[in-house]
C-alpha cells in the first residue's frame, strides 16, 4: 500500500533523519546509547573530558563580554562548561541526550555543591518545557556540528524562543580545513552520512546566524596539557548578541 502519512513538519524531520544510518544519529533521542557508550569509560585519554572548561568561555568571562545571569548549557556532557559557569555565578540549566553524561556531570557537580539544574533529553523536545527560557547566555560545545542540515532551523528556532534579548548566544565548533566534513548540504542525503560531524567556516556561521550581531568569531586556542582550560585549534569559537528589544 502507497505510504502518504507525511503531515506536519515534525513528519519530514523524522523521514530526513531516517536517511542518514542509525549508527551516524548523534542528535535524536535514539542516540543517547551511542553517546552512553562514548562517556561509559571516563578514564579515556579524551581532551574534553578533562575537568576544564574552555578557553574561550573563560577569556570572555574574565573580559566582562559575558555577565552572570541564566545559562543553558547545549549538549553540556560531563558538565565542564555547566559547572564554570555556576563557579562565575550563573543560574544554569545543562541539557544532554546522555544519562553516561549526567551521571558524571552530576557526581562533579556534587563535588563542589554546583548548583545546575540537570535535563536529560532532546533540547528541541525540551524548549519552552522543561527549559525555562528566556536565558542570558545559550553555550554551545560541540554540540552544533553533530546536527544535519535540515535540523538547523529548529536550532535557529530555539535559539529565537529561548535567548533574552540582549543575551548572547556562543558555540564552538569543527573549522574546515581542520576537522569535519566539507560536502555540501545536499551530499548528506545522498547516502554519504555526517562522516562524524559537519566543517564550517566563518562565512558559513555569519550566513547561519545573521539574526544575531558577532562579538567574537576566532580559532580557539591552543591550550597545552597542564593547562586548567580546555583548547583545540580545529574549532571555531564564536560569540553572538541578540539586539531586538523584547
Amino acid at each position: 500500500m502507497t505510504d502518504r502519512h507525511l503531515r506536519t513538519l515534525d513528519d519530514v524531520l523524522t523521514l530526513l533523519d531516517g536517511l542518514f544510518a542509525p549508527e551516524a544519529d548523534r542528535w535524536t533521542a535514539d542516540a543517547a546509547s551511542w553517546w552512553d557508550g562514548f562517556y561509559a569509560d571516563r578514564s579515556k585519554p579524551v581532551p574534553f573530558f578533562a575537568a576544564k572548561p574552555d578557553e574561550n568561555l573563560v577569556s570572555w568571562l574574565d573580559r566582562g563580554l559575558l555577565t552572570p545571569g541564566r545559562a543553558l548549557d547545549l549538549g553540556c556532557g560531563p558538565g565542564r562548561n555547566a559547572l564554570h559557569l555556576a563557579a562565575a555565578g550563573f543560574e544554569v540549566d545543562a541539557v544532554d541526550l546522555s544519562p553516561a553524561a549526567l551521571a558524571w556531570a552530576r557526581d562533579r557537580a556534587a563535588e563542589t555543591s554546583a548548583p545546575v539544574r540537570f535535563l536529560r533529553g532532546d533540547a528541541f523536545a525540551l524548549a519552552g518545557t522543561a527549559l525555562r527560557g528566556p536565558y542570558d547566555l545559550i553555550y554551545d560545545s560541540g554540540c552544533f556540528h553533530h546536527l544535519p542540515p535540515h535540523r538547523r532551523p529548529g536550532y535557529l528556532a530555539l535559539l529565537d524562543r529561548c535567548l533574552a534579548p540582549g543575551g548572547h548566544f556562543a558555540l564552538t565548533c569543527f573549522a574546515a580545513g581542520a576537522m569535519g566534513s566539507e560536502l555540501d548540504d545536499r551530499d548528506f542525503y545522498r547516502g554519504r552520512g555526517l562522516q562524524g560531524g559537519l566543517a564550517y567556516t566563518p562565512e558559513s556561521l555569519r550566513h547561519l546566524f545573521a539574526g544575531l550581531t558577532e562579538r567574537v568569531l576566532r580559532r580557539m586556542h591552543d591550550e597545552p596539557p597542564d593547562s586548567p582550560h580546555f583548547g583545540e585549534p580545529f574549532l571555531w569559537t564564536a560569540l553572538f548578541r541578540r539586539d531586538d528589544l523584547p
